[in-house]
């Protein structure tokens, strides 16, 4: 069973986390490779924004996508995000010149310090990513074209995942002699559910197409397009925008928190956190509007 302080350090963490990035609201951020817009009221689509390289991933993407997502974590303008690519690719994976740039710094050294600097590296990395799994606002994927590597690792921290027929996977890191260390090992089989298969793939790091993606889990609709996609991605977002943010950004943190806890913690955590939410102006808005056939309409946060 969990203490007070415990279930309160739990809920804080992830914002206290994030104090590390620069918080501002979305309207002000600025960003190279990430294109953020508002396609719905409350709505925010952040589309990685490199074409020209089938948007492979560099260390300052890596970057931004941390401060994106740990910005847009308290934007009380946005209550559900759109996730996508630009270009024929949604993320062909790491940038590999990129990557083997940074190696090259640490051609000479001491062993033990050039280890420590791998690991640092690594872990801004990791958190760039666990800030959308962190973010309480619910994140769709709109995949289309190639998932490759790190574009695994990407959607494996989101909420919701939809993709394009022509959409293709595939979790390469062992072709390119290293374990996937940001995400896709650590997530993937809670997603999926079948470990053989979930094994097999990484083995052998084959390619998986749109129909195979959803027979497993790992996407949850598969559209005909691109375009289909990404409406329908944000249609969905719309929809859960329009419901109470209390509720919606409650309901994602009990579900994250329920992942890495047994039911009897989970079930302690979430009657903690209701005494005080059950006490929202936004269950009574919801009831009334649910008495009255109309639709409510929630503050913000």
């Amino acid at each position: 069973m969990l203490s007070g302080a415990r279930l309160i350090s739990f809920t804080l963490s992830p914002l206290l986390k994030q104090s590390n990035f620069l918080l501002r609201a979305m309207s002000s951020q600025s960003y190279k490779f990430l294109a953020v817009t508002k396609p719905r009221e409350f709505v925010a689509q952040v589309t990685i924004n490199r074409p020209e390289k089938r948007n492979a991933l560099t260390l300052a993407i890596w970057d931004e996508i941390g401060q994106c997502f740990s910005a847009l974590s308290t934007d009380p303008d946005c209550r559900a995000i759109v996730l996508d690519g630009a270009g024929k690719a949604f993320c062909a994976g790491i940038d590999l010149m990129d990557f083997a740039g940074g190696m090259l710094e640490l051609k000479d050294g001491d062993i033990g310090r050039k280890a420590l600097h791998i690991r640092q590296m690594v872990k801004r990395m990791q958190q760039s990513f666990t800030a959308i799994e962190q973010c309480p606002k619910p994140v769709i994927a709109a995949i289309h074209g190639p998932c490759v590597g790190a574009g695994v690792d990407l959607i494996s921290g989101c909420d919701i995942r939809y993709c394009s027929s022509d959409a293709w996977f595939q979790i390469k890191e062992v072709d390119i002699g290293l374990a996937a260390d940001v995400g896709t090992l650590q997530r993937i089989m809670r997603i999926v559910g079948n470990e053989s298969a979930v094994r097999e793939l990484i083995y052998s790091a084959r390619q998986f197409f749109s129909d195979e993606a959803k027979e497993l889990g790992l996407v949850s609709r598969v559209f005909p397009d691109r375009e289909a996609t990404l409406n329908a991605s944000i249609e969905l977002a719309a929809t859960i925008a329009e419901k109470s943010p209390i509720a919606v950004q409650g309901s994602k943190v009990q579900l994250n928190y329920a992942r890495d806890h047994s039911v009897a913690d989970s079930l302690e955590y979430i009657a903690t956190w209701n005494m005080s939410m059950l006490q929202s102006e936004d269950l009574t808005k919801a009831a009334t509007a649910a008495l009255q056939k109309t639709k409510a309409t929630f503050s913000k946060l």
